[in-house]
C-alpha cells in the first residue's frame, strides 16, 4: 500500500511532532490546498460556490471556534450565534463609520469585539459547570439579539433594522457588495479560514491547549499542578468568540450580503453544536468534517429524491434532516463520541497497518 511509515526516520524532537510527520501525509494536504485554491476556482459553479463552499468554509470556522471552548477545554457554550451576530453588526458599523480602513482590518477588529463580549459572558464559568453553563450562555444568545434588534445605533438606524454589506476592494478588486464575484469571496474566506485554522492547530499543540484539556479532563487536579482556571477559562471563551465573531463577519459581508438579528438565532447555535459533535469533540479536523456534513446533507436531502422519482415535500425533507442530525448525534455519543474525525483515524491506522489484522 501507498500509505506506509517505514523508512521515514525522524532525527530530532521537533521532527517528530510536526503537524504531519508522514510524508503521505504532507503531500496529501499540499494536493488538498492545491486543488482548493487553484482547481475549485476554475471548475466551481457559482451555485457550487456560494451554497456550498462558501457556507461550509465559514461555519467551519464558527465550528473551530465552538470546539476550542467545549472540545478542548470542556465549557459548554450554546451562545455561538450571539457571538457571531457580535462580529457580524461590529463589521458594518466599522465598515460605515470608517469606509478607508482595510476591510481584513475590520475583520480582526470585530472579532476582537465579540471577544471582548466572549471574555465577559465567559465569567459565569468561574462559578458553574455543565448544563447552568450552558444555560448562561443560552442567555448571551438571547441578550445579544435583543440588543443588536433594538438598540438601532449597530444599525445605523434603518427602518427594516437590515445590515447590508458595502463593496469594499482588497488590492484593487472588490470582494464585498452585490459587485463582488464569488470566486473572489471563495478566496478571501478560503485564506482566512485556512489561517485560522492553522492557528488553531498549533495552539492546541502547545502550552494553552494542554491547559484546555487538563483542565477538560479535572479541573480540579489541573488546579492542584499549577493550571489557573479562572485564566485559562477565560482565555477559552475569549479565543472562541473570536473565531466566532470573524466567522459571523464573513457570513454577513461575503457570504448572505445582508443580514437581520435572525440569521443568527438560536438555531444557529444549535447547528454549529451539531457540527461539532459529529465531526469530533476536541478535533480541527473534525470541525471541518461536521461543517460539511451539515452543509452537505440538506442537499443531498434536496436533490437526491427527484433523481429516484421521489418528490418530497419541503417541509417534510426539513423533518428527515432534523431526525437524521439527532439520530446521528446519539450514534456518535453512544457509539464513537469523537465523531467522524476519529473514524478517519482508525481509517489511517488500519491503512498504515494492512495487511495485517488491527
Amino acid at each position: 500500500m501507498f500509505y506506509r511509515e517505514a523508512g521515514q526516520f525522524k532525527t530530532s524532537y521537533a521532527a517528530d511532532q510536526t503537524v504531519f510527520p508522514i510524508v503521505q501525509d504532507r503531500w496529501g494536504v499540499a494536493a488538498m490546498v492545491a486543488i482548493a485554491f487553484v482547481g475549485v476556482p476554475l471548475v466551481a459553479s457559482e451555485y457550487m460556490l456560494q451554497a456550498v463552499l462558501i457556507p461550509f468554509l465559514i461555519f467551519a470556522l464558527a465550528a473551530i471556534g465552538l470546539n476550542l471552548l467545549t472540545g478542548y477545554c470542556g465549557q459548554v457554550s450554546l451562545g455561538t450565534g450571539g457571538f457571531m451576530m457580535v462580529g457580524g453588526y461590529m463589521t458594518y458599523k466599522l465598515t460605515t463609520t470608517f469606509p478607508d480602513v482595510n476591510i481584513l482590518i475590520v475583520f480582526v477588529f470585530a472579532g476582537l469585539c465579540a471577544a471582548l463580549v466572549g471574555f465577559v459572558f465567559g465569567l459565569p464559568s468561574l462559578r458553574i459547570k455543565g448544563f447552568y453553563l450552558a444555560v448562561a450562555t443560552l442567555a448571551a444568545q438571547f441578550f445579544l439579539g435583543w440588543t443588536f434588534n433594538k438598540v438601532g445605533w449597530f444599525y445605523n438606524y434603518n427602518p427594516s433594522g437590515t445590515i447590508t454589506a458595502p463593496p469594499r476592494e482588497l488590492f484593487g478588486i472588490t470582494i464585498t457588495g452585490p459587485t463582488a464575484s464569488a470566486e473572489v469571496r471563495y478566496l478571501v474566506v478560503l485564506c482566512i479560514v485556512a489561517v485560522f485554522a492553522m492557528m488553531a492547530k498549533n495552539l492546541v499543540r502547545g502550552r494553552v491547549g494542554r491547559s484546555w484539556m487538563a483542565i477538560r479532563d479535572m479541573d480540579i487536579a489541573a488546579e492542584i499542578i499549577g493550571i489557573q482556571p479562572i485564566r485559562t477559562k477565560l482565555m477559552a471563551f475569549t479565543i472562541s468568540s473570536f473565531y466566532c465573531g470573524v466567522a459571523g463577519a464573513m457570513m454577513v459581508f461575503l457570504w448572505l450580503g445582508s443580514a437581520e438579528t435572525e440569521a443568527f438565532d438560536i438555531n444557529q447555535s444549535f447547528l454549529v453544536l451539531f457540527m461539532v459533535i459529529i465531526g469530533g469533540l476536541g478535533s480541527i479536523l473534525g470541525s471541518f468534517l461536521g461543517a460539511a456534513f451539515v452543509i452537505i446533507t440538506p442537499i443531498i436531502l434536496t436533490n437526491a429524491p427527484p433523481m429516484f422519482g421521489i418528490d418530497l415535500p419541503i417541509d417534510l425533507q426539513k423533518h428527515i434532516e432534523i431526525m437524521l442530525f439527532g439520530s446521528l448525534i446519539v450514534f456518535f455519543l453512544i457509539v464513537e463520541p469523537h465523531g467522524l474525525a476519529r473514524l478517519w483515524q482508525i481509517a489511517k491506522e488500519k491503512l498504515r497497518l494492512w495487511p495485517f489484522p488491527y
